[in-house]
């Protein structure tokens, strides 16, 4: 971007540009522009995982980026939770506003998620409720305290994040408003329909979930 524009406009939007390129450096937190697949099958935490690095790195961040995302207990291994797979924080989003200042205040009612302040790496402000459509669904598969949650409750994580049809997913709503047991809540509000693509629609969501750096 900087350079292509730098051929119409000389150095002015090259200072632009290398302006957005410090912006992204110190970006530590976003919500996913898009999805790295249909539904909510990412090729599991991993995939997550990579599909987070590759956004964040086509902004312009070098950091090392994990998804905000739980997962259950299954093949012998123990269930994952997403606030332990996130660094220690502060983070802030693309504009430099810091949402956190640790893992603690991320998920206690001090935090500053809000639609205005809860980003895509672009910069970019996801549809909320009352937009056209809806995506204000935020896939974390985790409960309120950022843990997983146990086997008992049935399956919150579309097959811990490879499924795109059957089970189901935890959300948040990152515009802290709508409906479901918290609808204020950022990480979990409510569980989607399924785990396809018209499924997470139908829900209010569209298959995004949150990418925090841990360094």
């Amino acid at each position: 971007m900087c350079k292509t524009l730098s051929v119409y406009l000389g150095a002015l939007l090259l200072t632009l540009g290398c302006a957005s390129a410090q912006d992204a450096a110190r970006m530590s937190f976003f919500i996913t522009s898009g999805v790295p697949s249909n539904g909510a099958n990412y090729g599991g935490l991993a995939g997550a995982d990579q599909h987070c690095q590759a956004l964040a790195k086509a902004a312009g961040s070098s950091r090392t980026w994990r998804a905000y995302l739980s997962a259950g207990a299954a093949g012998g291994q123990p269930a994952v939770n997403a606030r332990d797979r996130i660094g220690k924080g502060p983070w802030v989003n693309v504009k430099g506003v810091q949402v956190a200042a640790s893992v603690e205040d991320l998920h206690s009612d001090n935090n500053k998620l809000s639609k205005e302040n809860s980003l895509t790496e672009k910069g970019g402000v996801v549809n909320g409720r009352g937009d056209t459509p809806n995506f204000h669904d935020v896939l974390t598969g985790s409960q309120m305290d950022g843990t997983a949650f146990p086997a008992s409750e049935g399956d919150k994580t579309c097959k811990n994040w490879t499924s795109d049809g059957e089970g189901s997913a935890q959300s948040g709503h990152h515009d802290r408003q709508g409906g479901g047991q918290n609808p204020t809540s950022w990480n979990s509000a409510h569980a989607t329909r399924g785990c396809s693509q018209a499924a997470l629609q139908g829900t209010g969501g569209n298959g995004f979930y949150y990418c925090f750096a841990i360094d």
